[in-house]
């Protein structure tokens, strides 16, 4: 069995057809096999094998190459072939959606998102469902109700949350990227414990159509990948309009899938003073003061900045997404659709028991935070105090960009990986996992994880931060980055 190649390097090969367009997809699933085998399995799936659902058809008949680059009926089929892993809180018409819930086991969607319906007309093929915190809750993948997920890096630690399931399966080598959501860093956090790439776009950029909502002003599409150009090239493929989506922009997508873009020279970079603090592992800060001499390597303007209420990002968060999530979790009810206790005597217990047996602890103590915040007497003392210092978060942001600052860099963990079990009975812990990357999602604005360095053999990623709609700029600088670190030329 080869080694999984690039999502460019798969559909070129498949759009020049000389190889078949399924061949790839044989040879993830035999990979995906195997690390689900044997003592420690990863457990990044769970469910594995091609989406058998209608949808709009992955073939590639009717490709238009006559101008060298590949399209149908006008649409880029930029992931011909290529194999691409799902997180389980997106809507396929073939496969369960359950997100990693016991209260939607065996949930087959009636209707599948809009991002899954356009990676497949880009050529791109679905392997499978992967594995999460439940709905969405967690930092970690040990809260999903089938069991963790490991890290490919070492199978004694976590591989981050929520999107743990997808970013194992990049990591490992199974799949060249997949898919992922991001409400709190549940793309970039889990992508820098595995040592791959992560994108988080700008809030409106991805549709949400038929992504199984936690917090809807938070939650946001993304795409891991095993390079800079696997991510960009699935994040390009997915992005864009749509109507049936309310939160969607109506913007033109630029191409930043072109390598050639690569590069930091002239960009003036900020360092935010409140990211190098105390919390941050003094073998973390060293990997990232190494990356920043080579951004100046790269000819960019490296200099510290400040974002005052990044204190209060974590509390702000763990306000505003449960009270959204209390809202949006009371639909699963026992009574429609998933799982429902059969031995109530009352519509009351019917209620209590499919959601007290149906969810998970952490799913839990989410909804009852929520639901206290919004009560009455106190939402105006947490909910909308919350709001408040979130747009007093934006501003912060909106003031270094007024300076004339192009990208921030930080961290985007605290730590490395940490041990399965060491912080499951810590939930305040745990939820500093996602110090760096709460801010992005209150403010609205792009991020992206790359791997920088190592610590004790364990993956430290790098986090770059852009204005909204400014993913081509924060893409292009990673590029360079990813150079640099490789020892090439990167940008000059």
């Amino acid at each position: 069995m080869s080694a999984i190649l690039g999502a460019r390097e798969i559909a070129s090969r498949v759009q020049v057809g000389g190889v078949a367009q399924d061949h790839y997809l044989g040879e993830a699933l035999e990979r995906a096999r195997v690390v689900e085998a044997g003592e420690l399995p990863l457990h990044a799936f769970l469910a594995l094998g091609p989406d058998t659902g209608t949808g709009e058809a992955s073939s590639l008949s009717g490709i238009d190459g006559s101008d060298g680059t590949a399209t149908r009926g006008g649409a880029s089929v930029s992931l011909a072939g290529v194999p691409v892993a799902v997180k389980d809180n997106l809507c396929t018409l073939g496969l369960p959606t359950t997100c990693a819930s016991r209260i939607l086991d065996g949930y087959v969607s009636p209707f599948e998102a809009t991002v899954v319906r356009r990676l497949k007309r880009a050529g791109g093929l679905v392997l499978g469902k992967t594995n999460m915190d439940e709905f969405a809750m967690g930092s970690s993948t040990e809260n999903s109700g089938f069991g963790p997920t490991r890290n490919p890096r070492d199978r004694s630690r976590v591989p981050g949350g929520s999107s743990g399931g997808s970013a194992a399966a990049v990591a490992a080598g199974v799949v060249p990227c997949a898919l992922g959501s991001d409400t709190g860093g549940s793309v970039r956090q889990p992508a820098s414990f595995c040592g791959i790439v992560g994108i988080k776009p700008t809030y409106g950029r991805v549709s949400r159509y038929g992504l199984v909502a936690f917090a809807s002003s938070l939650d946001q599409v993304g795409a891991l990948g095993a390079t800079v150009d696997d991510a960009a090239l699935l994040l390009h493929a997915i992005a864009g309009y749509d109507p049936r989506d309310a939160t969607s922009a109506p913007r033109d997508v630029p191409d930043w899938t072109r390598a050639e873009e690569a590069t930091v020279e002239g960009l003036r970079i900020g360092v935010p003073r409140e990211y190098f603090t105390d919390a941050l592992d003094p073998q973390v800060k060293r990997v990232c003061l190494d990356a920043l001499d080579r951004l100046r390597d790269g000819g960019a303007r490296v200099e510290e900045v400040s974002l005052p209420h990044t204190r209060y990002a974590v509390p702000t968060y763990y306000v505003l997404a449960p009270a959204e999530a209390s809202s949006n979790l009371a639909r699963y009810d026992g009574v429609r659709y998933g799982f429902r206790f059969d031995g109530a005597d009352s519509a009351r217990a019917v209620y209590e028991e499919s959601r007290t047996r149906g969810f998970g602890k952490e799913v839990v103590r989410r909804i009852m935070l929520g639901t206290f915040a919004l009560s009455a007497g106190y939402y105006d003392a947490y909910y909308g105090r919350a709001q408040k210092v979130r747009t007093l978060i934006a501003q912060d942001f909106h003031r270094v960009w007024d300076d004339g600052v192009d990208l921030l860099f930080t961290p985007t963990a605290p730590t490395p990986a940490f041990p399965i079990g060491e912080r499951t009975e810590d939930p305040m812990a745990m939820y500093l996992s996602d110090i760096f990357t709460v801010t992005a999602n209150l403010a609205g604005i792009p991020g992206i994880s790359l791997p920088i360095g190592a610590v004790d053999n364990l993956p430290v990623g790098g986090q770059l931060l852009a204005p909204m709609w400014e993913e081509a700029r924060m893409i292009g600088a990673a590029r360079a980055l990813e150079s640099l670190l490789a020892g090439g030329e990167g940008g000059r």
